[in-house]
């Protein structure tokens, strides 16, 4: 087994990916080294220079990201009505681009939720389209596998973005202002290399039209076991709040605000080591066995960030917590593809989205009151409680979905 499992994490295995999956890999690269540059800095810029409350914050981050997820069911279910992913993912890289100037040329507070709300939908525009082309550009015994490299160079650029931040505030002593037009660049390469450098596959011949993919009827159709995957999801996102508040936590321990961006780096860093691997694993072994490994680190990533003083156990509980998303994030996509049927891709990336865009909101909103209310101890814990519980749920569920492994 062990061979087995060396001989899938070699570079042979890489090769086997198809360049579509590459390309769609750099496309993410870029457009998060360029948000991620911004989102390393905003929260602090934010509450120190604009004097916004952590509250704030997290409304602002759960707001943009459940306005992503609510534009990612109508674009999902978009491109099962056309039978096309690529104009709709092109667009949402697009509108991202081209929000991104918005940044360094806002006056207050709205301009900024506005900019960030913007760039979210563009988020969500492209989201659930670009999750179905790479279910379908992958082969079945590769889909782990393909959604992990994909997330992998996806989060390879969020933690190039908070590096490039941190030399840049360096060499521009601190001017926020400044790194935010350097954002610009990478958004727009990521617009044209989609556009030039990605090819959808036709659609074959024998999938079912698909006229109004979100009526009841089709949503039924996605299937009971499609719709465990959305429930352990949602708990897994409730368990889990906005990295806005591990930048913050890091602040709170005496971090300097010039290296505030190295969080987001050493989250990302860890995440990207993990994603592909455990989508490896994944495809010869259990899904839900990874996912069960992601919540015991998030746990352990909670009590440590809440409980460990110091930058050392900042350090060390935001390592766990990159692991914790490495072993969750591309292994939920890859089972929301296992289960929904070809034809309704889309819908079901758009329907997942939504779902787990609201809890996330949810569990935003909470993490910024208790952390106004009681501060960051608390806050950790009581996501150490709810990791808690959804480790419990996942666990008790697993009768109810077959364990996925390569076809």
């Amino acid at each position: 087994m062990s061979k087995r499992i060396n001989a899938r994490l070699d570079l042979a295995t890489l090769r086997t990916v198809p360049l579509g999956i590459w390309a769609l890999g750099f496309v993410s690269l870029l457009m998060d080294v360029s948000s991620e540059m911004i989102h390393a800095l905003l929260p602090v810029y934010l509450v120190t220079v604009l004097g916004t409350s952590t509250l704030t914050v997290g409304i602002i981050e759960g707001i943009a990201e459940a306005g992503a997820s609510i534009t990612k069911v109508f674009s999902g279910a978009l491109s099962d009505w056309l039978g096309k992913r690529k104009l709709l993912a092109a667009l949402g890289y697009g509108l991202a681009a081209f929000t991104k100037p918005v940044f360094p040329l806002a006056p207050g507070v709205d301009w900024l939720i506005a900019a960030r709300l913007v760039d979210r939908i563009g988020k969500g525009i492209r989201g659930a389209p670009r999750d179905a082309l790479i279910a379908d550009i992958s082969p079945a015994e590769l889909r782990g596998a393909s959604f992990g490299l994909r997330q992998s160079l996806d989060t390879v650029g969020a933690f190039v973005g908070p590096l490039l931040a941190i030399v840049l505030m360096w060499l521009l002593a601190n001017d926020i202002r400044a790194v935010f037009w350097f954002a610009v660049i990478p958004a727009f390469l990521a617009m044209f290399l989609i556009i030039y450098g990605v090819s959808e596959p036709d659609r074959p011949a024998e999938t079912r039209e698909v006229r109004f993919p979100l009526h009841a009827i089709e949503l039924k159709r996605l299937g009971s076991s499609y719709w465990w995957v959305v429930a352990i999801a949602v708990v897994f996102t409730l368990a889990r709040f906005s990295e806005a508040f591990l930048i913050l936590r890091a602040q709170s321990a005496g971090l300097a605000m010039a290296l505030v961006p190295a969080v987001l780096v050493v989250m990302n860093v860890f995440y990207a080591l993990a994603a592909y691997p455990a989508g490896v694993l994944s495809d010869n072994g259990s899904r839900i066995k990874m996912l069960i490994i992601g919540l015991v680190l998030l746990v352990t990533a909670d009590l440590v960030l809440a409980l460990v003083p110091g930058l050392i156990g900042v350090a060390v509980g935001v390592m766990l917590w990159g692991l914790h998303m490495g072993f969750s994030q591309g292994l939920l996509s890859a089972l929301v593809a296992d289960t929904a049927p070809p034809e309704l891709r889309g819908t079901a990336f758009g329907m997942f989205n939504l779902m787990t865009g609201v809890a996330l909101l949810a569990a935003s909103i909470i993490a910024g009151a208790l952390w106004d209310a009681l501060g960051p101890k608390a806050t950790f814990l009581a996501g150490a409680a709810l990791a808690t519980l959804a480790l419990m749920a996942l666990m008790l569920s697993r009768a109810r979905l077959p364990e996925y492994r390569a076809r």
